[in-house]
């Protein structure tokens, strides 16, 4: 976090961010610390430390991506036994950070998939969520699941939301590189 750029976001709710970073919502083990930007504005960056913390604080924490929980839980969604086994992974931890829910679009059993974990996690165990699109813009990521709006009341039920705002940082950085690179004399 010694290197986050907390001038380049338009909007960003650094007492917030620096409460989560603290763990604090993990006091109440009820409570989930949600992050919703655009890409680029660090919010992997941010559950990233958020995990690390954690795991020096003493925490039993499993870090992933939506993406690949998802094709985890579906690849043994027929197996009864396998599945409940599976999806203890995802629940038994104090804390499951999962990064990049948004970025690809899922069919409702994946929605149900992810209600499944979140469900069982509610008001027992937190969940640290990143996400690229506003929570009114779940139903694009899981069209035609019924459960989107229980998937969300359940998040935000007792959560931190951290929203950023702005440019991407990536982008910034690209462009500078690509001025700095045109700025360099042609070596002949």
């Amino acid at each position: 976090m010694s290197d986050y750029d907390w001038n380049w976001p338009r909007v960003v709710d650094r007492e917030l961010v620096e409460s989560v970073l603290r763990l604090e919502f993990l006091a109440e083990p009820r409570r989930n610390a949600l992050l919703a930007a655009a890409q680029g504005l660090g919010k992997t960056m941010i559950a990233q430390n958020v995990a690390h913390r954690a795991i020096l604080a003493g925490h039993s924490v499993l870090f992933t991506t939506a993406a690949r929980m998802l094709a985890d839980l579906g690849s043994v969604h027929g197996t009864p036994h396998l599945f409940q086994q599976r999806l203890r992974k995802y629940t038994r931890m104090e804390l499951l950070v999962c990064d990049e829910v948004g970025y690809l679009s899922y069919d409702s059993r994946a929605a149900d998939l992810l209600f499944q974990v979140v469900a069982e996690r509610h008001e027992k165990r937190p969940v640290v969520l990143t996400t690229n699109l506003p929570f009114t813009d779940w139903p694009k990521i899981f069209p035609n699941a019924s459960c989107t709006v229980a998937l969300i009341d359940r998040l935000i039920h007792h959560a931190d939301i951290v929203t950023i705002e702005g440019d991407s940082y990536r982008r910034r950085e690209a462009e500078a590189h690509k001025a700095t690179r045109r700025k360099k004399p042609d070596a002949k």
